[in-house]
């Protein structure tokens, strides 16, 4: 059975992910759609929306035939861990092509560029020497390129699909990346029609008549039904958690410079975006950032990040019959266990995924019932025909 993969966060599933999804049945039709998908915080450093059991749920009746869960361990990371954490489970899945969205469209480049960031030495000090100079990493990135390839690469999808290609690469991964035109800005705030970003849904969350159009029925009633989780619904836990910690560098991805910026601004700070704004530099991204108060927030440690180097399972979030079938083909040849239910023997990085679950349900009522569904059979399985 031929199969695609994507890497995805589907925060929420909108138009654009479901353009990518029938693009991808048209060119390459009975091919198994497989999605490695971020679970409950996304790469950004904050609460998915909605819950990743509903976001598979919409993933599969939109089109997707496999979910599998990113752990929080890469999830939460910079471009590069998350992508090999994405990339790794396609590739124990024996997927045969991977598939990302590009501004370019222009896979030779961005492979291109992939190489000479594997390849020549001189790209992490040119780098060095930009964000010396000021800029944060993804500009330093971008005039690194530019220096050493002559190519000029800044648009965010094409940045990640660098990521991809060098994970790829220098894993001697069989994986093939082919790139689709993305049509829409990843960043833009401003809904743009029936084709607009996640960041622009998310933005306009609080009047949901005005995203109808941009996502599909399933998603929109989900919108309008599901728990949805916001940021700020967080903010007294991480103000609790910075006022009462002794030692902040003890969280992963914070350093002694933000430590003491936090604990300087946290008590003439009310909200959790103006916190970040108040600590943001030139040399502090707001991504990165937004990640480092997640670990607070969520107690994960620089010691614990440090045994989380590699991928140890394959959580199941959902699937169709064409997605079981592909499983039960390819399971001898897979070596990672394969997830389904959680039982009482977890390993590590499970264990952290139930108490990140914890603090994504607890500001909310339906705290306990939303937690539990991580030991229960919450599988979403949808039985039907093949396409």
């Amino acid at each position: 059975m031929a199969s695609v993969g994507i890497i995805a966060e589907y925060n929420p599933f909108h138009n654009g992910h479901l353009y990518q999804i029938q693009e991808i049945k048209r060119k390459y039709p009975g091919d198994t759609i497989i999605i490695t998908m971020s679970g409950n915080f996304t790469q950004r450093g904050e609460p998915a929306i909605i819950d990743k059991w509903t976001r598979a749920h919409l993933a599969i009746e939109n089109g997707a035939d496999l979910i599998v869960e990113i752990p929080y361990a890469f999830t939460t990371q910079s471009a590069d861990y998350y992508s090999y954490a994405g990339i790794t489970l396609l590739e124990n899945l024996k997927v045969d092509k991977l598939i990302f969205g590009s501004e370019s469209n222009n896979i030779d480049d961005i492979t291109e560029i992939a190489k000479a960031q594997l390849e020549q030495e001189d790209f992490n000090k040119l780098v060095k020497i930009y964000s010396k100079f000021g800029y944060n990493y993804p500009s330093a990135l971008s005039f690194a390129l530019k220096d050493l390839t002559g190519k000029v690469i800044k648009e965010p999808n094409d940045i990640l699909g660098i990521t991809y290609i060098k994970t790829i690469l220098k894993n001697k991964y069989k994986i093939k990346p082919m790139a689709i035109k993305r049509t829409n800005d990843y960043h833009n705030k401003e809904l743009t029609g029936t084709i607009s970003s996640a960041t622009s849904i998310r933005e306009n969350i609080s009047n949901l008549e005005t995203i109808k159009e941009s996502v599909p029925n399933n998603t929109y009633k989900a919108l309008t039904t599901e728990t949805l989780h916001k940021k700020e619904d967080y903010f007294n836990y991480l103000k609790y958690k910075i006022i009462t910690e002794e030692n902040l560098e003890n969280y992963h991805l914070v350093e002694q410079d933000l430590a003491i910026k936090l604990k300087k601004e946290i008590m003439n700070t009310n909200s959790y975006e103006e916190l970040i704004q108040k600590v943001k530099s030139k040399h502090q991204t707001y991504s990165k950032i937004s990640r480092a108060l997640l670990h607070i927030l969520c107690n994960y440690k620089k010691e614990e990040a440090k045994s989380n180097k590699e991928i140890t399972y394959i959580r199941l979030l959902g699937f169709n019959t064409k997605g079981r079938d592909y499983l039960n083909k390819h399971k001898k040849e897979i070596s990672l266990p394969i997830v389904s239910k959680i039982s009482k023997e977890k390993d590590k990085m499970l264990e952290l995924e139930l108490n990140t679950t914890k603090i994504y349900t607890l500001p909310y009522k339906e705290c306990e019932q939303e937690y539990k569904k991580e030991y229960q059979t919450n599988l979403y399985i949808k039985e039907n025909e093949y396409d």
